[in-house]
C-alpha cells in the first residue's frame, strides 16, 4: 500500500506536498519522494525513510518548482531498497515522471513485452517502472507535437489494455501537464480537489481525501474507475473514461484498516463505516455470546477505537483505553520482517495495569493477519492481571492472499488459512474468539454509499476481481517471498554480527 499526490499551482508546490505526504504517512513509511517541475527540469529527491526524515530544508529549497507529484512507499511488489523509491522518470518522450499505489498482476509479463516489441529497459523490480514505462511507450506512439489531451487518453486507454491489477497512478509530462487514473476495477482509492488562488484555480489529486484537507484544497469528486485526469500546466482540466467495461469494486480492506479515520472514500466515510462495523460486530456478539462474563471493552489502538467504542453501546459495557500507544514507532502490519514486527509490538503497546487486574476484558481489534501480534498484545493482558481475555475481530478471517498492494500475498503467513476459529483461538491464546461475518462488513462500508454495489473482498473469501489471479501465479508470489524473507533475515544477522562486533571493540 502507498500514497500519492499531484498538484498543479500557480505557486511553488514543494511544501504543500510535504504536508499532504505527511497525513499519508499512514499509507507507507519504507520510503518517500518528490519530484517538481521547473524550467522544464525534473527536482527530485527520494529515498528511504519517513517523509520527515527523506526531506531536509536543503532537499525542500531544491524542489522548486508550481508542479510536482510525491508518494510514500510501503514495499509489496520490488524489494525495499532505495533504488526502488518513487517517483520513477524517463527522459522519452519529453521527460515523464509517475508514481503509483497498488500492484500489477501480469508484471512479467509486460515487462518481457517491453524488452521484446518496446525496445524499452526496466532496470528494477519494481512493477512501478513497469507501469511508466508502459506509459511512455504509448504516448510516444502519438504522432502529434504536443502531445494532445485525446492522445493522453488514448495512451492511458492503452494502459489499462495491456496491464492488470489494482492502481491509482499521478503522472507528469514535461511541457505539457499532469495526469491522474485509476484502475477500471477502481480498487484503489484516488480523488480530486481544487482551490481558488489569487485568481488561478490550482487542481490536486491524492489517495485519500484528509490530503486535500490537509492543504487547504477544496473536495472535488473521487476519480472513477478506469477514469483518467488531465491538467495542463497552465490549469486546463480534463477528463475521459478510459475503460471499456468500469465497475467499481474498492478495496474493503482500504474502511477496515488502512485509510485515515477522517477520510472519504467513494463518498463512504472511513470513520462512519468503522462505527457500523462496531454495530454490526456488537450485535453479533451479542447474539452469540450472551453467557459471556465480558466486564470491560478495550481497543487495541488505534484502529479499532471507533469500532470498539460501538462495541462497548451495543453490549452495554464499560469502554475503556487500555493501552497506551507508543506513536514513535511504525504501523506493525505494515513492518517489513516478521522478527521486525515481533520486536515492534512490546515497544508500540503498554498495559495500563489497573484496567486489566481481576477483570475479563474483550479486547477489539481492525482484523487479525499473521496472528502473531494478537499472541503478544493477549499475553501482554493477562500479564497486566487479566482474568480472562477474550478478542473480537471487526473484519472476518484473513484466510487468502491479497494481490492488489496488500502486504499478505503468502498463504502460509495466514494464521487463519486453513484453521478453524477455535483453532486460531488456541493459538493466539485467547479465551474466546469471535470474528465479523464478511455480508455484515460489506454492509457496513456499503451502508456510506449505496450506489457502491460491489467490494474487492478477495482477503476473507479469495475470490478476485480482475479475474486473471491462479494457483500459479500465487506460487509465484509465495516464492519471491520466499526469497526476501531469506534476504531480511541475512541482513538482520549481519546487523547482529556487526552489534556483536561493535560491543566486542
Amino acid at each position: 500500500m502507498c500514497g500519492i499526490v499531484g498538484i498543479v499551482g500557480s505557486n511553488p508546490v514543494n511544501q504543500s506536498i510535504y504536508d499532504a505526504l505527511t497525513v499519508l504517512q499512514h499509507r507507507g513509511q519504507d520510503a518517500a519522494g518528490i519530484v517538481t517541475l521547473e524550467s522544464n527540469r525534473f527536482r527530485l529527491r527520494k529515498a528511504n525513510g519517513l517523509v520527515r526524515d527523506v526531506f531536509e530544508a536543503k532537499h525542500m529549497q531544491r524542489l522548486q518548482g508550481n508542479v510536482g507529484i510525491g508518494h510514500v512507499r510501503y514495499p509489496t511488489a520490488g524489494s525495499s531498497s532505495a533504488s526502488e523509491a518513487q517517483p520513477f522518470y524517463v527522459n522519452s518522450p519529453y521527460g515523464l515522471s509517475l508514481a503509483h499505489n497498488g500492484n500489477l498482476t501480469n508484471a512479467n509479463e509486460v515487462r518481457d513485452s517491453l524488452f521484446s516489441q518496446a525496445r524499452r529497459h526496466v532496470n528494477t523490480t519494481s512493477d512501478s517502472e513497469v507501469l511508466l514505462n508502459v506509459l511512455a511507450h504509448h504516448l510516444e506512439k502519438s504522432e502529434s507535437s504536443p502531445i494532445s489531451p485525446s492522445d493522453i487518453f488514448g495512451a492511458i486507454r492503452s494502459v489499462h489494455r495491456q496491464v492488470k491489477g489494482a492502481y491509482a497512478v499521478v503522472a507528469m509530462l514535461i511541457g505539457h501537464g499532469l495526469m491522474a487514473f485509476r484502475d477500471p476495477n477502481g480498487i484503489r482509492p484516488l480523488c480530486l480537489g481544487k482551490r481558488e488562488c489569487n485568481g488561478n484555480t490550482e487542481y490536486m489529486v491524492a489517495s485519500e481525501s484528509v490530503a486535500l484537507d490537509a492543504v487547504g484544497f477544496d473536495f472535488v469528486r473521487d476519480v472513477a474507475p478506469g477514469e483518467a485526469v488531465y491538467i495542463t500546466f497552465d490549469g486546463q482540466l480534463f477528463t475521459e473514461q478510459c475503460a471499456e467495461n468500469p465497475v467499481l469494486n474498492p478495496c474493503v480492506f482500504e474502511f477496515v484498516y488502512f485509510a485515515r479515520p477522517d477520510s472519504f472514500i467513494d463518498k463512504i466515510s472511513v470513520y462512519g463505516a468503522r462505527v457500523r462495523m462496531g454495530t454490526k460486530l456488537g450485535e453479533k456478539i451479542k447474539r452469540e455470546w450472551d453467557d459471556m462474563d465480558i466486564d470491560v471493552v478495550i481497543p487495541i489502538p488505534e484502529t479499532s477505537c471507533d469500532s470498539a467504542l460501538e462495541i462497548a453501546r451495543t453490549l452495554d459495557k464499560p469502554y475503556r483505553q487500555g493501552f497506551v500507544k507508543n506513536r514513535y514507532v511504525g504501523r506493525t502490519f505494515i513492518m517489513p520482517g516478521q522478527q521486525m514486527r515481533r520486536k515492534s509490538v512490546r515497544r508500540k503497546l503498554n498495559a495500563i495495569r489497573s484496567e486489566f487486574k481481576g477483570k475479563n476484558v474483550l479486547l477489539v481489534d481492525d482484523s487479525i493477519v499473521r496472528g502473531t501480534t494478537s499472541e503478544q498484545i493477549i499475553e501482554m493482558a493477562r500479564e497486566a492481571g487479566a482474568n480472562k481475555v477474550y478478542l473480537a475481530s471487526a473484519a472476518p478471517e484473513v484466510r487468502f492472499p491479497n494481490v492488489y498492494g496488500i502486504d499478505m500475498p503468502t498463504a502460509n503467513e495466514l494464521i487463519a488459512h486453513g484453521r478453524e476459529v477455535d483453532e486460531i483461538s488456541k493459538l493466539i491464546g485467547a479465551d474466546g474468539l469471535i470474528f465479523q461475518d464478511l455480508d455484515d462488513l460489506v454492509a457496513a462500508v456499503a451502508e456510506g454509499n449505496p450506489d457502491v454495489k460491489l467490494f474487492e473482498t478477495s482477503v476473507f473469501n479469495g475470490s478476485y476481481v480482475t479475474g486473471d489471479i491462479d494457483q500459479i501465479y500465487l506460487d509465484y508470489l509465495e516464492s519471491l517471498r520466499s526469497e526476501d524473507s531469506k534476504l531480511q533475515r541475512e541482513i538482520q544477522q549481519d546487523l547482529a554480527n556487526l552489534e556483536l562486533h561493535n560491543e566486542g571493540v
